[in-house]
């Protein structure tokens, strides 16, 4: 099932996305007596027993499904798949080709940073340019969101501790990354974390480790991989975090990016992003999520 955060009537609500339309949760209330139903992907990770109501009613409803009330997403207002992300978790270098062109070696163990929660940004969203930075650079990444308390988990067991997956965006600026060994500074500027559109169910994801992923900045193809080339898998990453602290539903783990970046040009070729620059990160199964570079 695809969850989308959207903006209805000027209130926030959860919508079930399928193909190009939406039904709002709430339109289930007539199917499920009454029990309060989540406003936000937010409290649907909180609610596990409801989520499953929703699930298994969902099946069970087909025919009736025409009936609700679907809207087309065209003029949505989109939020973020995942609002407030408890702790919004990044691992660096993942992709083996990615590696090779900033010319680093192969990370031992996986490289473990982190965002601030509040740089997360919705779907068509426009990313302010930092004032600090000339050199911005996009990263298509796979999201994984945490839908179970994870602690000190096994590689066999890890993928059972997800809730669901989106697209997801960890813009960097690089030349506030370089600036010293943390990379903070660089990764977690205003809206440096686009996630969505969807947050999509992991059920619908059977190996998050073999997902066609790319990215196109103004219609032109700039990375194009798979996610099968990462060093670490989705297991081995969730089990190694949850090794040093506790996951907990709605945290965020953005994966790593694929080679194509900016960063990774010969330096005399590297052309930053600039305002005005679309950014489309597209992975199979997931959708599409665009953004615009700002002023």
């Amino acid at each position: 099932m695809k969850f989308a955060n959207i903006q209805h009537e000027g209130k926030s609500t959860v919508a079930i996305v399928e193909e190009d339309n939406y039904v709002r949760l709430d339109e289930l209330q007539p199917w499920l007596g009454e029990e309060k139903l989540p406003i936000s992907t937010d409290q649907l990770l909180q609610s596990p027993q409801i989520v499953e109501k929703i699930l298994a009613l969902w099946q069970k409803l087909d025919v009736e499904r025409s009936k609700l009330a679907w809207s087309s997403l065209e003029n949505v207002n989109w939020l973020p798949s995942v609002l407030n992300p408890g702790k919004l978790i990044c691992i660096g270098l993942n992709y083996k080709k990615h590696a090779e062109e900033t010319n680093m070696p192969l990370p031992k163990q996986p490289v473990v940073f982190s965002k601030f929660s509040d740089s997360v940004a919705a779907h068509h969203g426009s990313i302010p340019y930092p004032k600090q930075s000339k050199q911005l650079d996009y990263e298509a990444e796979l999201a994984i969101v945490i839908g179970r308390t994870a602690s000190n988990v096994s590689e066999a067991e890890a993928l059972d501790y997800v809730f669901g997956y989106s697209c997801a965006n960890d813009l960097s600026a690089r030349d506030l990354q370089m600036l010293s060994g943390q990379w903070l500074l660089g990764k977690t500027g205003e809206g440096f974390a686009p996630i969505g559109p969807y947050l999509v169910t992991a059920d619908e994801v059977p190996d998050p480790n073999h997902l066609h992923i790319s990215a196109q900045i103004n219609g032109k193809t700039v990375q194009n991989s798979n996610t099968s080339d990462m060093i670490f898998s989705c297991r081995e990453i969730i089990a190694y975090v949850s090794k040093h602290f506790t996951l907990r539903p709605g945290d965020v783990i953005l994966t790593g990016t694929p080679e194509g970046v900016i960063l990774g040009q010969p330096e005399n070729q590297r052309v930053w992003l600039r305002p005005g620059d679309e950014m489309k990160i597209s992975i199979e199964g997931l959708g599409t999520l665009t953004n615009i570079v700002g002023k």
